[in-house]
């Protein structure tokens, strides 16, 4: 009978305890009629609400995270309910299926925003999006550069700037910088993007991760001053964020005249350590400057001050020039450091860090997975984050395996070959409807696209073997496979460049002159600023062929012209060219050279045509530096702060003209627009050398690196003679670079290949299948015909940009020797 008595006690405890638990949920998040709810509307106020059917079991893991959302948004005065859908009462939030998977967002009866459910997968997704709403005005939204730098110019002098960078909306960071933003949205301008690109153009390599910046706008009186910026490297939680701007608020430097076990200021607080420059009153000057840059470069990470010895009641060490208290009440250090940067390094050695990524406890399946990880991180997240938008797929035609052959013979088409489970080709797609509204109505190509996972037998017969391809169809010709960068300016550039005939059959000297001068095809000269023409007699048949079959391969990338009249001499004669030859029209620069073609096969007059495209003194970028690269020379660098000193670019222009730079590959990096460029010279340097500089980096035979002396003046008589010291091995390195491999993670994934594979071992267990030989034969043609398999990389091209970055960042720690082949490259004038 006891234990009988126990046994009902015990549950009616577990039972009141069920009680207590439902209770608790259904007080968190209330359940409501609509017509109740749309009652407690107050007007001004903000309130989420999502609208059910009462007995649905499917919403059960979305209420979950909506109900750990309550409380954190009661907090910003924001109210949320779930509201029931009853026969009794008509509601337009309670009609169709599809209204029934998004939340609402109010204020008072007024409706701000409908969110699709699946936007809101957790509680940091569903504030997020909630205050991301309502601040509107207190956060802007930036996708370019441009539009961040009018933003930053109009608050110059009036208030500062927080700049965010989130992979993706809904994210824990992306809650955290909206949190922060109600805080202090008054106070200072809160800008977000979640554009990769933005981030890099302002100096960020890494980013694999969120950011936050600080933009000083507010002490900006000039216009054209640039906002100094401060970076937060701490991750992006909202205590996190908190410290940060509270230690922006507080003072760059504090002079102090007290014992400094003594002192404590509000980085104490913050629980940042404080670094004392020491200082005295022959040198107070000095070391006030010393002081504040050390303040700069110390900024959100410790508080500088001031100590005045002379001032002083209490001895310190008569050598030490730098005191250290960690926190309160611990001792402090006295220490002696001559160097500023060894009081940074110091200071970023000794900081207690509370919090690590998660991230970094998640490596424990392999390298493997962890390369994987980088492989596609950046474009699966672009995906990711633009999920929602809505493309105007209708601007081009869906293809099936019905209509692709009828398509592509009835009209000019390109096609994009793509996958919708693969992130590449989703991410170009949205590239793709860029061109296609750019086109509309200008344009006669049929621009159409085809899903090979529901269509693949169509894309193995086109010879697609990884995604995305774009492949060009015209009446008569065979196709021609897309190999440039996967964008929308890019691919705008090879469809342009294709409308005319490659190469054009030029049939008059006066025809000649208009096409080389750029009027002929005046509308295209944008799109390629060289214009190619070949010079040839009418009996040379074979360097004919040779050339019009580069022109062929070449077509989309440049205009190529072909002239081969009987009064070809005048041409000959009036640009000093020997027949067979090529003459290159460089529109920019308004002047026409000639190279001889003599016993010059195709693939060399493709390779010629290719350098020709270069320019002689270019600026090196993240998305051209591979190009240069595989010229296998050395770099002779000019690194600028800004646009190119007229005198450095005088000297190094005439040089060039005079064929004595020719063993380099003379080149300029602006570090306004590459910053990255500052890491290379720090890491050359140690310490970053006054600019402009010159430097010779022979990075595919022995990774040497020469500076100019800075001593003497940047003419064309002290160029050379440096140089040729440089080459008799007279001048020392200022550094050696380790010979090591730079490449991108992994290669492109041949997807169907895989899939055959895999076909194949399925199917032999089922027994052979018989394949006919002249199909075979077929296949391998058209394998062999079609360009994408001599010089298509497209998996590849898409994370270029950000790679290249990287890629330019390795230049100060090691050699490249697999990018382009092993070199063997010697440095001779």
């Amino acid at each position: 009978m006891m234990s009988s008595s126990f046994n009902i006690f015990r549950v009616g405890i577990s039972f009141v305890m069920v009680c207590i638990f439902y209770k608790s949920l259904v007080d968190s998040l209330p359940a409501l009629s609509p017509q109740k709810y749309f009652s407690t509307l107050k007007s001004g106020k903000a309130s989420l609400a999502y609208f059910c059917q009462a007995d649905s079991p499917s919403t059960s893991i979305f209420l979950e995270e909506l109900n750990k959302a309550v409380k954190p948004l009661q907090d910003y005065g924001i109210s949320v309910a779930k509201v029931n859908c009853v026969k009794e009462e008509a509601s337009r939030y309670c009609g169709k299926e599809k209204d029934l998977m998004k939340a609402y967002l109010f204020r008072g009866n007024i409706l701000l925003r409908e969110f699709p459910t699946d936007t809101l997968f957790d509680v940091n997704a569903i504030i997020a999006h909630v205050l991301f709403a309502l601040l509107f005005n207190e956060v802007k939204y930036v996708t370019t550069l441009e539009h961040l730098q009018n933003i930053e110019d109009t608050l110059k002098g009036k208030a500062n700037i927080a700049f965010a960078y989130v992979r993706a909306i809904g994210t824990p960071e992306h809650r955290a910088v909206m949190e922060a933003a109600f805080v202090y949205g008054t106070t200072y301008q809160f800008v977000l993007t979640t554009e990769i690109a933005l981030l890099g153009s302002i100096g960020t390599e890494d980013i694999e991760y969120a950011h936050l910046y600080f933009f000083h706008c507010k002490p900006v009186l000039d216009v054209t001053q640039q906002c100094r910026r401060t970076l937060m490297e701490q991750p992006l939680t909202a205590l996190n964020i908190y410290r940060f701007i509270k230690s922006m608020e507080a003072p760059l430097l504090t002079e102090v005249a007290e014992d400094p076990q003594q002192v404590s200021t509000v980085h104490l607080q913050l629980g940042l350590p404080l670094v004392f420059i020491v200082s005295q009153q022959a040198t107070y000057e000095a070391d006030r400057r010393t002081a504040e840059w050390i303040g700069w470069r110390l900024l959100g990470k410790a508080g500088v001050l001031l100590l005045l010895r002379d001032s002083l009641e209490v001895e310190i060490p008569q050598q030490a020039n730098v005191v250290f208290k960690r926190e309160e009440g611990m001792p402090v250090e006295y220490l002696v450091l001559h160097d500023i940067d060894l009081v940074i390094s110091h200071v970023e050695n000794n900081m207690y860090t509370e919090e690590v990524r998660e991230d970094e406890d998640d490596d424990i399946e392999g390298p493997d997975m962890d390369t994987l990880g980088i492989q596609d991180d950046e474009v699966a997240e672009t995906v990711y984050r633009d999920r929602k938008r809505q493309l105007p797929l209708e601007l081009t035609v869906e293809l099936t395996e019905e209509t692709f052959n009828a398509t592509v013979t009835a009209s000019d088409s390109i096609v994009l070959f793509y996958a919708g489970w693969q992130a590449v080709s989703m991410a170009f797609l949205q590239s793709y409807i860029d061109l296609a509204i750019k086109l509309k109505g200008t344009s006669t190509m049929l621009l159409a696209r085809i899903n090979c996972a529901d269509w693949s037998d169509v894309c193995t017969k086109q010879n697609v073997t990884e995604f995305p391809v774009v492949k060009m169809y015209k009446e008569g010709e065979k196709p021609v496979s897309y190999a440039g960068m996967l964008g929308t300016e890019d691919l705008l550039k090879f469809i342009q460049l294709s409308r005319i005939s490659c190469p054009v059959n030029i049939t008059s000297v006066q025809e000649a002159e208009e096409y080389l001068s750029g009027e002929l095809y005046k509308d295209l000269v944008s799109y390629s600023s060289v214009s190619v023409l070949g010079l040839f007699s009418p009996t040379m048949t074979t360097a004919k062929e040779d050339f019009t079959e580069a022109g062929k391969y070449l077509k989309g990338c440049v205009i190529t012209g072909i002239y081969s009249e009987e009064d070809v001499s005048i041409l000959s004669n009036k640009y000093t060219a020997t027949l067979p030859a090529l003459l290159l029209a460089r529109h920019k620069e308004d002047k026409v050279e000639s190279l001889p073609l003599a016993n010059t096969h195709a693939q060399d007059i493709v390779q010629i045509i290719t350098n020709s495209l270069l320019e002689t003194f270019p600026e090196i970028t993240v998305e051209n530096l591979p190009t240069y690269l595989r010229l296998q020379k050395p770099l002779l660098i000019l690194f600028s702060d800004g646009s190119i000193n007229t005198q450095y670019k005088k000297a190094m222009l005439t040089l060039i003209k005079e064929k004595h730079l020719d063993s380099l590959t003379p080149c300029w990096l602006n570090l306004k627009t590459t910053p990255v460029g500052r890491g290379v010279l720090q890491m050359y340097f140690d310490v970053l050398p006054p600019l402009p500089l010159l430097v010779v980096v022979n990075l595919h035979s022995g990774g040497q690196v020469f500076a100019f002396p800075s001593d003497q003046a940047v003419t064309e008589q002290n160029l050379l003679l440096w140089l040729k010291k440089v080459e008799a091995g007279l001048e020392s390195p200022i550094t050696i670079l380790p010979a090591q491999e730079w490449k991108p993670p992994l290669p492109a994934y041949n997807f169907l290949h895989m899939m055959d594979a895999a076909a194949s071992q399925h199917s032999s267990r089922k027994g052979p299948e018989c394949v006919k030989e002249t199909d075979v034969q077929e296949n391998d043609k058209e394998q062999h015909e079609d360009k994408s398999a001599i010089k298509k990389e497209p998996t590849e091209t898409l994370r270029i940009k950000h790679w290249n970055r990287r890629f330019l960042g390795k230049l100060i720690m090691g050699r490249v020797s697999t990018l382009t082949g092993s070199p063997n490259q010697t440095f001779t004038m």
